[in-house]
C-alpha cells in the first residue's frame, strides 16, 4: 500500500461483502456553479498538465492537504492567540496554501482519469482530507480575521462542519455529490482566499471594524454595534439555513420515496451530527470551561475536527461499499463526557470538576486518542481497499519493460 511493512488483511472496518460491493461503485457529482463551468474548469484542465503521469492522484490530494496543514503550524507559531496581527506574509501564505489545496483537490480526479487509475479509494481519500480540512481551514481563517479564542472561531468551525456533513449524508442516499449554483468548495473558498489576501493588505483587525461606520449606513437592518465579523457569521448562518439545509433535506426525502425507503430512518441519521454539535456547544458555553479563557481553542478545534473527519469519512466509506449508515463512533464519547463534566456543576450544583490544567490535560489525552485511532483506522481501511483492488495508494506501478 504505502510501501512499508506487512499488510492487514482482515478488518472489522470493511467487511468482505463491502469490498465486493466496490464493483458497483460509480462516482457522481453535479456542480451547478457558473464559476466552475466557465472559469475554474479551464484552469483545472490546464493545471493537471503540470503533473507528471507517474504521479498518483492520491499523492496529489495529500500534498494539497499538506499546504493547509503547514499553514496551521505557521498560525500556531506566529498567531497562537488567533487575534494579534502576525507577519504579513503569514496571511498571504494562508491564501496561497488554501488556493493550492483547492487546485490539487480538483486536479486529483482529472489526474486519475488521465492515468486510468480511478477507483473508489480516490473518493474516500479525497473527501476524507476535505473533512479534516473543515477544522484546520477554519482555524487558519480565524487567525486571518483576528477572531481570537472566541465564539467567532467556534461558530466558524461549526458552520463549516454542518454543511459538509449534510452534503455527505445527501450523497450517501442519492449517490450524487450535489454542489449548488453558489457553494462552499467554489465560491466559499474563493471568498476565504480573498479575505486572507485583504488581511495581508489591510491587517486582520480590519474585520473588527464597525460595519455601520465602514459602510456609512446600516441599511436599516445592521445593528449599530456590529462589526464585520458579526456580518460574516450572520451571512454564513442565513446561507446555510436558507440555501443549504432545505435542499439537502428535500433531496434525501425524494430519494427515499423513489427507493421506497423510510424517510424517518434517513432523517434519524442526523442524530450523530446533532450530538456532535450540541456537545461541542455545551462544552464551550459552560462557565466552568476554560477553553476560551485559557486559549485552548486550537487544540479543541483540531481534536473535534478529527472526530468530525472520522464521522464524515465513515459515511463516505459506507457509500462506496454500499454498507449500512454508520450511526456512531466511539470518538464521540470523550466529547460528550467533556460536555457533561463542565456542565455538571450547573445542572447538579456540584463543585467544579475541571480546573484549567485538568481540562487542558484531558484535551491533550482526547487529541492523542482520536489522532491515533483515526490514523490506525485510515491505514487499515486503505490497506483493505488496496489489497482487494490490487492497487497502491500513493504510487502508480511503472509498466514492466518488455
Amino acid at each position: 500500500m504505502f510501501g512499508f511493512g506487512s499488510r492487514i488483511h482482515d478488518s472489522e472496518y470493511v467487511s468482505d461483502a463491502g469490498l465486493a460491493n466496490l464493483r458497483l461503485y460509480k462516482y457522481g457529482c453535479v456542480d451547478k456553479s457558473p464559476v466552475t463551468k466557465y472559469v475554474l474548469s479551464h484552469y483545472w484542465n490546464w493545471a493537471v498538465t503540470l503533473f507528471p503521469m507517474w504521479m498518483a492522484p492520491n499523492l496529489i490530494t495529500l500534498i494539497g492537504f499538506g499546504f493547509v496543514v503547514s499553514n496551521l503550524f505557521i498560525v500556531m507559531y506566529f498567531i497562537p492567540d488567533l487575534y494579534s496581527p502576525g507577519p504579513t506574509w503569514v496571511y498571504f501564505s494562508c491564501a496561497i496554501g488554501l488556493w493550492l489545496y483547492s487546485t490539487f483537490d480538483n486536479v486529483d480526479g482529472k489526474q486519475a482519469r488521465r492515468t486510468g487509475t480511478s477507483s473508489p479509494l480516490g473518493e474516500l481519500f479525497d473527501h476524507g482530507c476535505d473533512a479534516l480540512n473543515c477544522c484546520i481551514g477554519s482555524v487558519n481563517q480565524a487567525a486571518c480575521m483576528s477572531m481570537g479564542h472566541s465564539w467567532y472561531s467556534a461558530f466558524l468551525l461549526l458552520l463549516t462542519t454542518l454543511p459538509f456533513f449534510l452534503s455527505t449524508w445527501e450523497e450517501y442516499h442519492t449517490g450524487v455529490l450535489y454542489l449548488g449554483y453558489v457553494n462552499g468548495p467554489t465560491e466559499g473558498l474563493i471568498l476565504a482566499c480573498l479575505v486572507m489576501l485583504i488581511s495581508g493588505f489591510m491587517g486582520p483587525l480590519f474585520w473588527r471594524s464597525n460595519a455601520v461606520e465602514l459602510f456609512g449606513t446600516g441599511f436599516g437592518i445592521i445593528p449599530d454595534d456590529w462589526i464585520l465579523l458579526d456580518l460574516m457569521v450572520a451571512g454564513m448562518t442565513i446561507l446555510m439555513i436558507v440555501g443549504h439545509i432545505p435542499p439537502c433535506l428535500i433531496a434525501v426525502y425524494k430519494s427515499c420515496k423513489e427507493q421506497n425507503k423510510s424517510v424517518i430512518a434517513a432523517y434519524s441519521e442526523l442524530l450523530p451530527m446533532s450530538l456532535f454539535l450540541v456537545s461541542a456547544y455545551a462544552w464551550l458555553s459552560s462557565p466552568y470551561s476554560y477553553i476560551f479563557k485559557e486559549q485552548h481553542f486550537i487544540l479543541f478545534a483540531v481534536t473535534v475536527g478529527i472526530v468530525f473527519g472520522r464521522m464524515a469519512t465513515k459515511i463516505i466509506l459506507a457509500h462506496v461499499t454500499k454498507s449500512a449508515f454508520p450511526y456512531f463512533t466511539v470518538q464521540l464519547i470523550p466529547l460528550i463526557f467533556g460536555a457533561f463534566i463542565t456542565n455538571a456543576p450547573v445542572m447538579f450544583g456540584w463543585d467544579p470538576i475541571f480546573s484549567a490544567d485538568t481540562e487542558y490535560y484531558f484535551l491533550w489525552a482526547y487529541f492523542i486518542f482520536v489522532a491515533v485511532a483515526y490514523a490506525q483506522w485510515a491505514v487499515v481501511v486503505i490497506d483493505r481497499f488496496c489489497t482487494y483492488l490490487g492497487i497502491k495508494c500513493l504510487s502508480i506501478p511503472r509498466p514492466k519493460a518488455i
